[in-house]
C-alpha cells in the first residue's frame, strides 16, 4: 500500500464519520431536550470510558487474571481512590502509574 491509498482511506473515514454524526448533532443542537433526556445522555461518556477501562483492567492482554495477581486491578483501585479524594486527574494519573509499576514489580 502506498501513502496515497492510506490518506484516501483516512479522509474517506473522516467524511463518513462526519456524515453519520452531523445530522443528529445539528438537529439536537436546535431543540430543547427534556430534563430526563439530558440526564440520560450525560451518562454516555462515563459509561463509554468505564467500558474501555474495565476491559483493559480485568482482562489485560486478553487473558483473565485473578484479583490477587492482577497489578492492573490494584493500580486502578488506588487511582480511583486518589481521584475520589483529591479530585485531581493529574495527581491520580501519576499515583496510578507509580502504583502500577510497584504492583507489577511485587506481583510479577
Amino acid at each position: 500500500m502506498n501513502s496515497s491509498v492510506i490518506w484516501a482511506v483516512v479522509i474517506g473515514m473522516a467524511v463518513v464519520n462526519f456524515a453519520i454524526r452531523f445530522p443528529s448533532i445539528a438537529i439536537l443542537s436546535r431543540t430543547e431536550l427534556p430534563a430526563w433526556a439530558k440526564r440520560w445522555l450525560s451518562y454516555i461518556p462515563v459509561s463509554a470510558m468505564a467500558t474501555l477501562v474495565v476491559g483493559g483492567v480485568v482482562r489485560p492482554d486478553g487473558r483473565w487474571l485473578g484479583p490477587l495477581e492482577n497489578p492492573y486491578l490494584w493500580a486502578a483501585a488506588v487511582t480511583g481512590v486518589v481521584y475520589w479524594r483529591l479530585r485531581s486527574f493529574l495527581g491520580a494519573t501519576v499515583v496510578g502509574v507509580i502504583c502500577f509499576l510497584a504492583f507489577t514489580a511485587l506481583l510479577g
